[in-house]
């Protein structure tokens, strides 16, 4: 049986889930948006930056993430700005999928994350993806044009967002753009955290 097709994201209190600029990743709103995710123990041990850090529902919630997720797909927007920000062993560790009008080899990193370019849709991405995921789930990693497309294309089943106590003012904005004639929801999950509030809907056509 095929998993399900996934989002989660961290977004602002106004509906942003990134600066507008790539070169503003990794800035002071981006960290603050992010704030919940830096001192969690998992996190810290994926991304090989030692032993220690938080235990508890946060740290959880990134561990059933990463452990759902059979294969990832996300923009080439995304990419570009993760190939000079990500460690050597990126913290995918599946099988990725690039929307991209490149053409590329696929590019093999360690711990088990290699690249793959899809030059023909969202579709075939996905359909590529599925395969390479097995019984597990998808996750459509990012950013927010890529995202977008899959919920318009009625694609997606699931998302969580990790609504954060920051405002950007400006940015990249989830949804916007989103087919709301087509997209309905319903709620799964509100859980409050001390740093954030995890939301988590289904998906179904109107």
């Amino acid at each position: 049986m095929a998993g399900k097709v996934f989002f989660s994201v961290s977004m602002s209190l106004d509906g942003f889930i990134a600066p507008e600029s790539p070169d503003e990743l990794m800035g002071k709103q981006w960290m603050e948006l992010q704030r919940w995710v830096f001192p969690q123990r998992f996190f810290r041990a994926s991304l090989g930056l030692g032993g220690g850090g938080e235990e508890g529902r946060d740290n959880d919630i990134l561990r059933e993430t990463f452990e759902r997720t059979g294969a990832n797909v996300m923009g080439k927007r995304m990419f570009d700005a993760g190939e000079q920000a990500w460690p050597e062993d990126a913290p995918f560790h599946t099988p990725v999928f690039v929307v991209t009008h490149e053409k590329r080899d696929p590019w093999e990193r360690p711990g088990g994350t290699t690249f793959h370019f899809v030059n023909d849709g969202i579709e075939t991405a996905l359909e590529q993806a599925r395969d390479a995921a097995g019984e597990r789930d998808v996750r459509i990693a990012g950013g927010g044009a890529a995202i977008l497309q899959y919920p318009n294309a009625g694609l997606i089943d699931e998302f969580s967002i990790a609504l954060s106590p920051v405002l950007f003012g400006s940015g990249v904005r989830l949804f916007e753009g989103v087919d709301a004639s087509r997209v309905a929801l319903e709620p799964v999950l509100s859980e409050p955290t001390p740093r954030v509030t995890h939301l988590t809907y289904t998906v179904r056509e109107r």
